[in-house]
């Protein structure tokens, strides 16, 4: 990632270290940051001690900065981590540097390696929002909070068990260090949480008071005479987590939920009654639902959609093609499509307006304007269900019975199939049968595909949406009827689907008028609301969940959601705001 220095927030000093160009501060130690890291704030917070006997950590930051404290912090986690421990790492920065920038500022200590390398490889993306960062082969993710401080830590839901308190200096950024601030941060701190900072200013130390922490002075690094390390009231607590999960569905939730939970150690069994109807287009569309008007309803998409590019983009074969026009079939279009560019939500250069002439360049035939989107990808569903379904077992979920610590789950015969410690509903259309309340609404769509072709076709969505298949044909459609709940293939449909190609890409429709069809019809599952359901089941015993309501976005939204479930169920810290969250909570 590179940027405009102009507008970066760090400049470089004559003898090679980064300043703040806004606070005027260095990022770290003259002596030696990486010295001073250890000892200010993994010496500091007890580690790797306090993660003795853990099978979760969770380390809070003020300040990423350079992502030194995150690497030096992974060096020590791959090293000491007890036996099938998980790594929560959350830090905010309000002015994110450049992944360069990062590379120049931690080439200083080689012997970070791999764990400087592992975070610079996944740089997250300056965009304002939360970002999930998988760190591979560390046992770890980051959710980084590219926003202001007092709003990142209220929009977090996570606990932390130990806090890198490193803003610049309270005297060059007092706002970082305010009581206000302090309190927030007790406020995510879990019992006997530790805190530590590079700080012994007066007025940290009696914000800290004031939050409830008891501090101390230590010996400081370097120049500095003193630090501080805090703690937090209470007894570390180890709660029991489930171990097993049953997940009742096959599709792209199924699927993004087997992944996360698999990640986090769970053991996971997938019912998948009908796998023949799972996601089961020879190609997929993952664009996000547009707002030009932000606040949370835009924000949610924009992040889902960044999560499952990352996702997919690390599977072997999956993407069939990256970038996807959305074309202009409205007067109002290109003013909506310029307020979607110009959120912050998206990283410069994710969201592109294209004129006529750029569209029609774009395109391959004429066009009104566009809107490119290149963080969205077209998929092939097939892969993408094998690398993080897997295999499932082929019975229907007839009844499922609440026992003491887990879920029996029985079948059709009344024969008993599974037990786990936690389900999740991940159905679609058919959640009703174990969910009766369930707040969804049938829509029955059939797509329409081509055998292979000749045609290099672009990515594009104008009402309908036209997409390559891996075999070289072409995928268009989709209808969309209300209520309805058939899956037979209709001529009809295929006629219509053909008319709305006519109308959104007449010269590719009137290329394709002569091929034979193939086709798919399914229900999705809707909401009045047009969000996902994705937590708790309402009025259930616990242990019970649900991912669905996804509508026709469900290869946008799945991936993001499935982590949010699998945290809640794991006590662990949600990738999701909390105000993006409330969107889906299925008793909203």
């Amino acid at each position: 990632m590179t940027s405009d220095s102009s507008q970066s927030p760090l400049v470089w000093r004559e003898d090679g270290l980064p300043q703040s160009r806004l606070y005027g501060d260095v990022y770290f130690s003259s002596a030696d940051g990486l010295a001073e890291t250890r000892a200010v704030f993994l010496d500091g917070c007890g580690l790797p001690g306090a993660w003795t006997g853990r099978d979760r950590f969770v380390v809070g930051e003020l300040g990423f900065g350079t992502g030194l404290n995150i690497a030096a912090q992974l060096d020590l986690w791959r090293r000491e981590k007890p036996a099938g421990g998980r790594l929560n790492i959350f830090s905010i920065e309000a002015h994110p540097i450049t992944r360069d920038e990062a590379a120049r500022a931690l080439a200083v200590w080689p012997q970070l390696g791999e764990a400087a390398q592992v975070l610079l490889d996944h740089w997250p993306s300056p965009a304002r929002g939360f970002h999930r960062i998988d760190l591979p082969g560390f046992d770890a993710t980051l959710d980084l909070a590219v926003m202001d401080v007092s709003e990142a830590l209220a929009a977090w839901s996570g606990q932390a068990d130990a806090w890198f308190l490193d803003g610049f200096s309270p005297a060059l950024n007092p706002a970082m260090w305010s009581e206000e601030i302090l309190a927030a941060v007790a406020a995510r701190t879990a019992p006997g949480g530790r805190a530590a900072t590079f700080t012994v200013a007066g007025a940290v130390r009696r914000g800290l008071a004031a939050a409830g922490f008891s501090w101390e002075k230590r010996p400081g690094f370097g120049r500095k005479r003193e630090r501080l390390e805090a703690t937090f009231p209470g007894d570390v607590a180890t709660p029991p987590r489930p171990k097993s999960l049953a997940i009742i569905g096959g599709g792209i939730a199924a699927a993004s939920l087997a992944r996360a939970a698999r990640a986090e150690g769970l053991a996971v069994t997938v019912f998948d009654a009908d796998q023949a109807k799972a996601s089961g287009n020879p190609a997929a569309l993952v664009t996000p639902a547009l707002d030009a008007g932000g606040g949370p309803r835009a924000a949610l998409p924009a992040q889902a959609l960044a999560r499952a590019a990352a996702l997919y983009d690390a599977l072997p074969d999956a993407v069939l093609a990256r970038g996807v026009l959305r074309l202009a079939t409205g007067p109002r279009d290109p003013d909506r499509f310029a307020a979607v560019a110009e959120q912050d939500l998206f990283a410069p250069g994710e969201m592109i307006v294209l004129d006529a002439d750029e569209a029609g360049a774009a395109l391959g035939e004429p066009a009104a304007g566009a809107l490119r989107m290149n963080l969205a990808r077209v998929v092939d569903p097939a892969a993408v269900l094998a690398a993080w379904r897997g295999e499932a077992t082929a019975a229907e979920v007839a009844r499922l019975e609440k026992v003491e610590g887990g879920w029996r789950l029985f079948g059709a015969d009344g024969a008993l199939l599974a037990t786990a410690d936690a389900v999740v509903l991940a159905a679609g259309a058919d959640l009703a049968r174990l969910w009766p309340q369930a707040p969804i609404r049938p829509v029955r769509g059939q797509t329409s595909w081509t055998g292979p072709t000749d045609l290099s076709v672009t990515p594009a969505a104008f009402g309908g949406y036209a997409v390559p298949t891996p075999d070289g044909g072409v995928l268009f459609g989709a209808t969309h009827d209300r209520g309805e709940t058939a899956s037979d293939l209709r001529d009809a449909d295929h006629d219509r689907n053909r008319a709305a190609l006519a109308k959104g890409r007449p010269e590719l429709a009137a290329r394709l008028a002569d091929m034979p069809l193939d086709g798919r019809a399914a229900v999705r599952a809707t909401t009045a609301d047009h969000l996902p359901l994705a937590g708790p089941v309402p009025g259930a015993p616990a242990g019970l969940y649900v991912l669905g309501g996804l509508g026709g976005r469900g290869f946008a939204t799945a991936p993001l959601l499935a982590e949010h479930v699998v945290a809640l169920m794991l006590a662990a810290p949600s990738p999701l705001p909390r105000d993006l969250a409330a969107l889906v909570e299925p008793h909203r």
